[in-house]
C-alpha cells in the first residue's frame, strides 16, 4: 500500500536520528568556532588587581606597592591604568611572594612530601544535581589558587569535555578519550589522553560516547576474570601522573554503574551533589544505599576495603528565599551533622548565563553580567571552593 495514498508518512527512522545527529554536530562546530575567534579555541580572560589580591591572599594595596617598588613585574595595564594580569602571571607573582614573603607555605598549597594525591569524585544517582558544574568551577577556582589540577570526565554525555571548548563527537570520534586509558584491550597510558587545557595548571582527560563501552566490556571482563579488574584499573591508571598532580576531580556519569565503581574505587574523598527537595533527597538515599552494598561487593573483590578520607554533601542550586528548600536543607543537615558542607551553591542567573556559552563564572567577562548578580555567584562558588580546600588540607595533615 501507498502511504502517500492513505495520508500516513513513512515514519522517522535510525537514519534520521542520525542525520540529526551529524547537523547538530557541524552547527555547533561553527559555532564554537565562532565564539573562540580567532584561535578558534577557548581562551582566557586576564584578572583584575582586585580577583588577584583575593586569590594571593593579599590586600590590592599590597599588590600596588609590590609592582611600584619593583619586586612585582609589570603587566598589562589599560587605558585607565588598571592592571589585568594572565593566570600564568598570577602564578609568577605567587612564586615571588612563596620566595620573599613571611609564611611561604601559605602561598604553595599544594601537596608537600608525603601528601598522597587526593582524587575526588562528584557524584549522584540523579542527573540535574549540577555535579558537572561544581566539577568545572572547583577545577577552575583550584588551579587558580596555585594546585595542579587534574580532571576526568567519566560521563559518556562528555559535558565537562565540552565544557573546556572540545567537540568529543567530531576530535575524539576515533580515539583519544579516558577510555583509552581504562579498557581491557589496547590499554594505552593515560598520560597519552591527557589534553593541555586552556586554564593554566590544569589538565583534562576527556570523554565520548565510547566510554559507554566500558560498561559492556567490564561485565564480560569479570565473566573471563580478567586482570586487573574494573575497581583497580583508574587507580593503576593514575599511578603514571601521580607526581604531576595536586587534585584530581572526576565528572562521574548520573548512575551507578562500573564507571562511577571504578571512580569510587580510585578516589580518597567523594562529594555528593543534592538539590533540596524530598525527591532529590530520597533518590540520594537510594544512591548511598545501593553504592554501600556495592562497594562492600567490590571489597570481596579486590580483597581490600574502600575507604575516603572523607565523603561530604554539596547542596546545590539553593534559593535561600525558597521556604521548602531551606526547611529540606535544614532536615539534610539535621540527619547528616557535619557531613554536609556549611557553604550551598546558590541557584544562580550568572552561572546559568555564563553557562550557556560553555563558561564558568571564572572565565566570564564581568561586565557582560550585572555586577551584583556575579559577585553574588562568586562569592558563593568561592565559599564552598574555600570549604572544600580547607577539608582537601585537614586530609593532608594541615589546619
Amino acid at each position: 500500500m501507498d502511504d502517500r495514498n492513505t495520508g500516513y508518512t513513512q515514519g522517522i527512522g535510525s537514519s534520521d536520528i542520525g542525520a540529526f545527529a551529524d547537523s547538530l554536530a557541524e552547527s555547533l562546530d561553527r559555532q564554537m568556532k565562532v565564539a573562540y575567534e580567532p584561535e578558534e579555541r577557548k581562551t582566557l580572560r586576564r584578572f583584575s588587581s582586585t580577583e588577584v589580591a583575593e586569590l594571593l591572599r593579599v590586600s590590592t594595596s599590597n599588590l600596588r606597592n609590590r609592582h611600584k617598588d619593583g619586586s612585582f613585574p609589570e603587566v598589562h595595564t589599560d587605558g585607565r591604568g588598571h592592571r589585568f594580569y594572565t593566570a600564568e602571571e598570577v602564578e609568577e607573582l605567587r612564586n615571588i611572594l612563596a620566595r620573599t614573603g613571611k609564611n611561604a607555605d601559605a602561598y604553595r598549597p599544594g601537596r608537600r612530601q608525603g601528601d598522597r594525591l587526593q582524587v575526588i569524585s562528584v557524584v549522584n544517582f540523579k542527573g540535574g544535581s549540577s555535579k558537572t558544574t561544581a566539577t568545572i568551577h572547583l577545577a577552575h577556582r583550584y588551579a587558580l589558587r596555585g594546585y595542579r589540577v587534574l580532571v576526568l570526565d567519566l560521563d559518556p554525555q562528555a559535558s565537562l569535555t565540552t565544557f573546556f571548548g572540545f567537540r568529543p563527537e567530531l576530535e575524539f570520534a576515533d580515539g583519544g578519550t579516558i577510555y583509552d586509558a581504562l579498557r581491557y584491550e589496547g590499554q594505552v597510558p593515560l598520560s597519552e589522553v591527557i589534553q593541555k587545557t586552556y586554564f593554566h595548571k590544569l589538565d583534562m582527560a576527556p570523554a565520548g560516547l565510547m566510554l559507554s563501552e566500558y560498561e559492556t566490556e567490564t561485565a564480560n571482563a569479570l565473566a573471563r576474570r580478567v586482570q586487573p579488574i574494573f575497581a583497580e584499573r583508574l587507580a593503576l591508571a593514575l599511578e603514571e601522573v601521580d607526581s604531576d598532580y595536586d587534585i584530581v576531580l572526576i565528572d562521574c556519569p548520573p548512575q551507578l554503574g562500573f564507571l562511577t565503581l571504578t571512580a569510587l574505587a580510585a578516589s580518597t574523598g567523594l562529594l555528593v551533589t543534592v538539590v533540596p527537595g524530598m525527591l532529590d533527597i530520597a533518590s540520594m538515599s537510594q544512591f548511598l544505599k545501593l553504592a554501600s552494598e556495592t562497594v562492600k561487593a567490590v571489597e570481596e573483590a579486590i580483597g581490600r576495603q574502600v575507604t575516603w578520607d572523607f565523603v561530604k554533601f554539596l547542596i546545590t542550586r539553593y534559593e535561600p528565599s525558597d521556604g521548602p528548600q531551606t526547611q529540606m536543607a535544614a532536615y539534610l543537615r539535621s540527619i547528616l551533622a557535619g557531613q554536609v558542607m556549611t557553604e550551598p551553591m546558590l541557584k544562580s542567573t550568572a552561572i546559568s548565563d555564563a553557562g550557556m556559552t560553555q563558561q564558568t563564572i571564572y572565565e566570564v567577562d564581568p561586565g557582560q553580567l550585572i555586577r551584583k548578580t556575579i559577585d553574588r555567584a562568586l562569592t558563593s562558588v568561592n565559599s564552598v571552593a574555600d570549604e572544600l580546600e580547607q577539608t582537601i588540607q585537614m586530609a593532608w595533615g594541615r589546619r
